[in-house]
């Protein structure tokens, strides 16, 4: 790729920009994980990711991509050949499924498109067929980062009630935690997963639980195999600010300057600003005559845009082409979707004109690429967002 001028435009859904606040507060002298000042800056920590996570239930750090957490939910709460209940909405959720399948689950893995989230008269369907109870977990992703569709897990919940099961309820919010508004207390989820490098803001290396009490009591009888990932040791040092091993002690720091950088700005207003951005890149995509592979508007993603290209053109050879152009990354399709389209993401530390550059670049591209589509969907996203009330504080620029 020749040199550019400027800055990169990285729009993928994860990493994303990591703004120049955390940047310098990672920028820190490494301390003793052993001393008062780290454990000073735990504590902090884990009391301030209750309240981006919105739970009064503990919340656990690892070492780890997201990967790590989905495995920790796992092996903490269930043993070998127990039943786990998961839907398909995409490539995530097929991967997490398969690591299901890995460990010595057995899935019952509802099939789907790919343009829907996971059904809840479905799951209500399966647990009310079990009768036996032999489902101990039904597991979902509130956001499927390949497809840029979310799963409705207040209405995942109320089919579980209403077929009276006892499954743990667990979630994957890697793409959604600090984007999109996620109430686990509210919606009764036991176990949420997420990572630190999408509305966290920060660099990959860090991942989560957060456990409710139920989750916890089945803790006590899982028979999984678990060393690393093992919560009852991570637990107990947290109590003191202590991590069982050695912590991404610099990551810490950012993670401290993330949490101050989201409650300074309200998560309501985080979230705000996240479904604007989603509603005006929607409408540039409608503007250019494509098609946005979620087809339900109440699943919609905040965070990313999945755009369908017409058949018989690659959507890889558009971001190719983007990129070598326009010094632009965008998302990749995955999995069924692949080279069917392309994502934009508009998540973490981003602003108006961050997405008015963002378009202008795909507007741009899908020209260069010779993909037939009508002009006019910058001007779309920008109508909308000049009209659409003011942005709120979510507007700070990173450098502050």
């Amino acid at each position: 790729m020749p040199a550019n001028a400027g800055r990169h435009f990285l729009q993928i859904p994860g990493p994303t920009n990591v703004p120049d606040r955390i940047l310098r507060a990672i920028n820190r002298p490494t301390i003793d994980h052993r001393g008062p000042e780290f454990g000073r800056l735990v504590l902090e920590i884990l009391q301030g990711l209750k309240q981006v996570f919105k739970t009064a239930n503990p919340v656990v750090v690892f070492p780890a991509s997201g990967t790590g957490a989905w495995e920790a939910a796992l092996v903490n709460t269930l043993s070998p050949g127990d039943q786990v209940l998961m839907c398909e909405t995409g490539q995530f959720a097929t991967l997490w499924q398969r690591m299901a399948g890995k460990l010595g689950l057995k899935v019952d893995f509802i099939p789907g498109d790919w343009r829907h989230g996971a059904d809840p008269d479905a799951v209500e369907a399966r647990l009310a067929a079990d009768r036996a109870h032999k489902i101990k977990a039904v597991a979902v992703l509130h956001n499927e980062t390949s497809t840029g569709v979310a799963s409705r897990i207040g209405a995942i919940r109320q089919a579980m009630d209403r077929a009276r099961h006892p499954a743990l309820l667990m979630v994957d919010t890697i793409s959604s935690l600090a984007s999109m508004d996620y109430r686990p207390d509210e919606w009764g989820v036991d176990v949420t997963v997420a990572g630190a490098q999408k509305g966290l803001m920060l660099p990959p290396g860090l991942s989560f639980n957060a456990i409710s009490e139920k989750a916890l009591q089945a803790s006590k009888t899982a028979k999984l195999a678990k060393a690393y990932w093992a919560w009852d040791e991570m637990l107990a040092h947290n109590k003191s600010g202590f991590f069982p091993y050695t912590p991404a002690t610099n990551l810490l720091y950012g993670l401290r300057e993330a949490i101050d950088m989201l409650l300074e700005e309200g998560l309501e207003n985080i979230f705000a600003r996240h479904d604007r951005h989603a509603e005006a890149t929607r409408r540039a995509v409608r503007a250019w005559g494509l098609e946005v592979l979620c087809l339900n508007p109440e699943e919609y993603s905040s965070t990313l845009t999945a755009v369908l290209l017409p058949a018989n053109h690659d959507a890889d050879n558009v971001r190719k082409i983007i990129l070598e152009r326009f010094n632009m990354s965008l998302g990749a399709g995955l999995g069924k979707v692949l080279g069917k389209v392309f994502r934009i993401g508009h998540l973490g530390d981003f602003n108006d004109l961050m997405l008015c550059g963002t378009l202008c670049g795909v507007e741009m591209g899908l020209e260069s690429a010779g993909v037939p589509f009508s002009k006019g969907g910058v001007a779309a996203a920008l109508s909308y967002l000049s009209t659409a009330g003011q942005v709120q504080s979510g507007a700070r620029l990173s450098v502050a």
